[in-house]
């Protein structure tokens, strides 16, 4: 289920949440959220780590019991979550692998287990190819084709992927209707993938799942604020920090309400802080960056974006970041090369229209205007609907003197600010 949340669901996109409002506009309450930024502890982390060192133990003691192996990649899994640190997903990686090799890769559930994983690392070439492992063995078909279902929508191969979706229909089903929503999410009909992901909800609060509730609420979150409905993405901000008080996603979404629709830059900066100290990821410094750059401040912006490549050198995160390494590149022209570079790894790796979106973007930025409008109109025009993606297409048509098909494009951008953010206003107003 994690992977909906594209690290897209997951993750963790700048501007994720959608709407526009030029004027301040109050929705947040400091008092609302300030108790999950003063915790002392991480119960989950806690009880991963205390697991960890039990069957680690256990392990130790009897090195031919390989199932015990799949219980520590779980939990090395969990403290990733948790803290951010990608060492603790390929530990899980190297865990579930040896257990996958001893037992000849007979074991449909660590197939699955080792496919997610390599989604969160966004290697889904292989993902899949150990999902149509799993899939020939027979066992578990459904819970297999969910897993076909959400690596094909990586992949961006949707007519396979709807095949997938249908053949686990069941309106009853959280599963299903959490994919449904992502499905029609995906061909821009927001409205009616909040309606099947407000079912999902309905499914989980009915079984008291506290698991399912937080993913329902903190992906709600996301879609109320994609429908301009900020208020209720903050609610349901709120409902998932009521269940997981140290939920980074939820907190990360309540920042960007507070930068993004009510410009207190102050206090979106005192969130993300706080969140960085327990889950350090590269991501919260590209949100200072957007901050600082909606101030101002120069030497702040810098100084953030220093410490993001700073990052990325220290941590081996392979393709995780590098959609927003080639946005960063394609923004200076004198790395609009690497920029271009990355985007056609990421075309080979996931050729989807976001990807594509990526390639154009990053021809227009090296000066191929007309190479830049051919792949938007082959890849992009139609088959995505992500606002910072219809504004790369506005600019590579006013680039390419196409200034009347910008227009209708400028005027849906100005109804998407929120999802933007703020120091699109200008940018979006000059198209």
């Amino acid at each position: 289920m994690k992977t909906l949340k594209t690290i897209s669901f997951l993750v963790f996109t700048i501007g994720f949440l959608f709407g526009c409002e030029t004027k301040s506009e109050q929705i947040t309450k400091a008092d609302d959220y300030s108790k999950y930024l003063n915790l002392k502890g991480n119960k989950a982390l806690t009880f991963a780590q205390k697991e960890i060192e039990y069957w680690q133990t256990k392990y130790d003691a009897a090195p031919n019991q390989m199932s015990y192996l799949s219980q520590l990649a779980a939990n090395y899994h969990t403290l990733f979550e948790h803290t951010g640190d990608v060492k603790n997903l390929y530990k899980s990686e190297e865990l579930l692998t040896k257990y996958n090799e001893s037992n000849q890769y007979s074991r449909v559930s660590t197939i699955r287990s080792l496919s997610r994983n390599y989604i969160s690392q966004h290697r889904f070439k292989e993902a899949l190819v150990l999902a149509n492992k799993a899939l020939a063995i027979g066992e578990g078909k459904k819970e297999t084709q969910k897993l076909l279902f959400d690596v094909q929508m990586e992949l961006g191969n949707y007519t396979e992927a709807v095949k997938n979706l249908n053949a686990i229909r069941d309106m009853s089903s959280f599963d299903y209707l959490i994919r449904l929503a992502k499905w029609n999410d995906h061909k821009g009909d927001i409205n009616t993938a909040i309606t099947f992901m407000e079912k999902a909800r309905d499914i989980a609060e009915k079984e008291g799942e506290k698991v399912l509730k937080i993913w329902s609420y903190s992906n709600l979150g996301d879609f109320y604020g994609h429908a301009g409905r900020i208020q209720e993405s903050y609610d349901s901000f709120l409902k998932t920090l009521s269940l997981e008080p140290n939920y980074s996603y939820a907190l990360k979404g309540i920042a960007w309400i507070v930068f993004s629709k009510e410009r207190n830059t102050v206090e979106a900066k005192r969130i993300i802080d706080v969140i960085a100290a327990t889950h350090n990821t590269p991501d919260f410094y590209l949100l200072k960056t957007q901050i600082a750059q909606f101030e101002g401040n120069k030497v702040e912006e810098m100084k953030n974006r220093k410490a993001y490549f700073s990052m990325m050198e220290q941590n081996n995160y392979g393709a995780m970041y590098n959609k927003y390494n080639a946005l960063l590149f394609a923004d200076d022209k004198k790395t609009a090369q690497k920029a271009l570079d990355i985007a056609k790894i990421e075309v080979e790796h996931r050729p989807t229209a976001d990807s594509y979106d990526l390639l154009a973007w990053s021809y227009l930025n090296v000066g191929e205007n007309k190479k830049a409008l051919e792949i938007a109109q082959n890849h992009v025009i139609g088959k995505s609907f992500e606002p910072k993606v219809q504004y790369h297409l506005a600019m590579i048509y006013k680039s390419n003197n196409l200034a009347l098909k910008a227009k209708p494009i400028k005027e849906e951008l100005l109804t998407s600010l929120y999802e933007l953010g703020p120091n699109f206003e200008q940018k979006v107003n000059k198209l």
